[in-house]
């Protein structure tokens, strides 16, 4: 038996539900593949940006955790502590992403619970056709693939990525500390390149490293890592904690932890400035969206905007009849965004007036009010890499 649809949007994830939303809601036929076994999270902070909640805030419709405040930390340790002008907001991505796919469900969209293999997807006259891992067919006459870094769909159709365009995400979901105490913190690396993070969920804490695929190396920075779980629930209140850094009488946290904790890990987007330059996510037929076609800011790897955005952006092109616009539409709207972060992520994570550069913001944060506002527009997400440093040293050298 063969389903004839006019567009098979491969992944559930958020750019994949939120287009099939848009477009079902128009009236197109939808079928929307969800391969995850349900109640799998995809491994991701899960947090989403000022900037995003703003562009649609239907998104507060999910249940998740509103962030006014964040804990921000120096290699060397210090700290900054920064009172959010606009809020962001932290998500299980199960919840999440089954809160998108119901509305995708619910404008009319076909969910379909099974997972699509690549190697059987080919195109025929009237579009393509795929089959489930059950062995049923479907047919449409657009193809989208939006099932993550490590898509089938994207390598099949857009070619894969070498290592060196990716970054490696992984962690810990942990338990909510005892003491009821649950900071959000982001934490810059010593040595590395990236940042660790504890993001409180409703339910559970989730911690987390991002870093460079070809920086990774996963015993050193999984002992590092380990290392600030264990202060995070130590829970000093101290202007420099050493995250990084042994800690006496952590035995009990540690075990606890090791007991309760489950790990996480996933390949995410960080393409390099050149890859941006000839990376194609649409074509005859077929169009990429979100993590799928690299849609991920290479400095945080945050791309949850990146993927609704580029759904918005292909729907509307669809809807007017011109798919092979979306590749013009998403370079004039985010691409000169996403390449500039890709120029200044070493600048970003390298050395400025003899430390690294992300010691030095947080230096002058602790000291300048002008400062400490530019950061808390780059947390949102509405300020740029294009004039960060200008704007960060210009606010420094202001009066107090």
């Amino acid at each position: 038996m063969t389903s004839n649809f006019d567009l098979l949007i491969v992944g559930a994830g958020p750019s994949g539900s939120f287009a099939a939303e848009l477009l079902a809601k128009a009236d197109v036929r939808v079928a929307l593949f969800d391969g995850r076994p349900e109640g799998e999270p995809k491994p991701c902070g899960g947090g989403v940006t000022a900037k995003a909640l703003k562009a649609w805030p239907q998104l507060l419709g999910a249940i998740g955790r509103t962030i006014n405040e964040l804990d921000l930390y120096s290699p060397s340790g210090k700290k900054l502590h920064l009172e959010l002008d606009e809020p962001f907001a932290i998500y299980s991505r199960v919840v999440f992403d089954s809160y998108l796919r119901d509305r995708a469900r619910d404008a009319g969209a076909t969910v379909v619970p099974d997972r699509v293999s690549a190697r059987k997807t080919k195109p025929v006259d009237s579009g393509w056709k795929l089959f489930t891992d059950r062995g049923t067919e479907y047919r449409g006459r657009i193809l989208i693939g939006a099932e993550g870094a490590n898509s089938g769909i994207a390598k099949m159709l857009a070619g894969p990525l070498p290592p060196s365009d990716m970054e490696v995400a992984f962690g810990y979901r942990a338990p909510l500390p005892a003491s009821g105490e649950a900071p959000t913190v982001v934490a810059f690396l010593p040595r590395w390149v990236g940042y660790a993070w504890a993001f409180p969920r409703p339910d559970h804490v989730s911690f987390g490293i991002a870093t460079t695929q070809d920086a990774f190396e996963h015993q050193p920075l999984d002992d590092l890592l380990w290392r600030f779980m264990i202060t995070y629930y130590q829970q000093r209140d101290d202007s420099q904690i050493r995250f990084w850094k042994e800690s006496n009488g952590s035995e009990k946290i540690e075990s606890e932890l090791r007991a309760t904790s489950e790990r996480y890990a996933a390949r995410i987007p960080g393409l390099a400035d050149k890859t941006w330059e000839t990376r194609t996510v649409c074509g005859q037929n077929w169009a990429l969206l979100g993590d799928a076609a690299g849609f991920a800011d290479p400095v945080t790897g945050e791309g949850i905007y990146y993927a609704l955005r580029s759904a918005e952006l292909l729907a509307e092109c669809y809807l007017n009849g011109s798919l092979e616009e979306y590749e013009t539409r998403w370079r004039e709207d985010f691409g000169a965004e996403l390449r500039r972060a890709a120029q200044m992520r070493r600048r970003f994570y390298g050395n400025f007036w003899g430390a690294p550069f992300t010691e030095r913001m947080i230096e002058f944060a602790k000291g300048h009010r002008g400062v400490r506002r530019v950061l808390g527009d780059l947390i949102a997400g509405e300020q740029g890499y294009v004039d960060l440093r200008r704007k960060l040293l210009r606010s420094a050298m202001r009066p107090l």
